[in-house]
């Protein structure tokens, strides 16, 4: 789906997005939006429409032209029945989850929205807009659609999520159905990491260690035979003047813990010192060390690694101040 920014809205539906707003109202989900919360208003199209069907009833009735009265008369049931149906396009339909995954600033979030209609009529042409973005989607009769929208991550940070849109011109264009769903969640987006960083820093919690591994450098010990070991491990000399069979168990070189301390950047701008302890977490997350955050401000990350952890970190990160306090 493709996405745009959003174009400017009428003064009238400005004026009423402020005020529902002001009430601090936050829809949770999943909810079905009912017939009460649809506002349809004509289009330009709609107007003209309008203004063009009106002429041509004056003229009929003026002309005594029973023809032309028939279809003026039928071009207006056409557009009444296009309110209707506008309205019952948006009317059962359920929002059934708004979420999106963390992304670095400068990139684009992708939002995901699961859509499903309750009452089993399927919807086309929906126009979903949320937060600079807008996608046009459309949903089965049974089964949840989900819907993406693209809203560009300016910088890190949370980003509130705003309200959504879900609005609708079909099926003619003459009217615009639409509806306001207030989110009380946000989105998180991770510090830009530094391009072309340096490599990771020498400072860690100590030195190399060693760990027990079915094969490595070292011999680290002998033990007894377990179902599963491969047969080169098995120490056949030793086995024979014991009783059972033995199998060598090695030890394993693995890299000390990298320590992220903000003393080793913190002689670079404030944002920029925060992009290159990005930098080194995903660097780190990469190349499959465990490694431990120590930011300016918060609570220290012991050393760990995987998406969680990485995530925590991110996170721990975007959340710093604007400014160096």
């Amino acid at each position: 789906m493709t996405a745009e920014v959003s174009a400017g809205r009428p003064p009238f539906r400005q004026r009423l997005e402020g005020w529902i707003r002001r009430r601090g109202r936050v829809d949770p989900l999943p909810m079905t939006i009912d017939r009460r919360r649809v506002y349809v208003l004509p289009t330009k199209f709609g107007l003209f429409y309008a203004v063009l069907v009106a002429v041509m009833f004056l003229g009929a009735l003026n002309y005594n032209n029973n023809p032309a009265l028939l279809l003026s008369l039928l071009l207006l049931a056409a557009g009444l029945a296009s309110l209707v149906y506008a309205h019952l396009q948006l009317s059962g339909l359920r929002v059934a989850s708004i979420d999106a995954e963390p992304v670095h600033a400068g990139e684009s979030l992708q939002v995901k929205i699961g859509l499903a209609a309750s009452d089993g009529r399927a919807r086309s042409g929906l126009q979903l807009d949320c937060a600079d973005g807008r996608s046009v989607a459309g949903t089965d009769a049974s089964a949840i659609t989900y819907a993406t929208l693209q809203i560009p991550g300016a910088k890190r940070g949370w980003l509130e999520a705003g309200r959504l849109e879900l609005a609708t011109t079909r099926p003619l264009g003459l009217a615009c159905a639409w509806s306001w769903l207030w989110q009380g969640q946000g989105w998180l987006i991770y510090p830009a990491p530094e391009t072309d960083g340096p490599p990771l820093p020498d400072r860690g919690y100590g030195g190399q260690r060693a760990k027990p591994a079915s094969a490595g450098d070292d011999i680290h010990q002998l033990r007894p035979y377990r179902h599963g070991d491969a047969p080169h491990a098995i120490a056949w000399k030793a086995s024979a003047r014991a009783t059972h069979l033995l199998t060598r168990e090695y030890e394993q070189r693995v890299d000390a813990d990298v320590l992220l301390d903000w003393d080793d950047v913190r002689h670079l701008p404030w944002e920029h010192a925060i992009s290159r302890l990005a930098h080194w977490v995903e660097l780190a997350e990469r190349h499959g060390r465990r490694y431990g955050l120590r930011p300016p401000i918060g609570r220290a990350l012991p050393a760990n690694r995987g998406p969680q952890h990485r995530h925590a970190c991110l996170e721990a990160l975007a959340r710093l101040p604007e400014r160096s306090p």
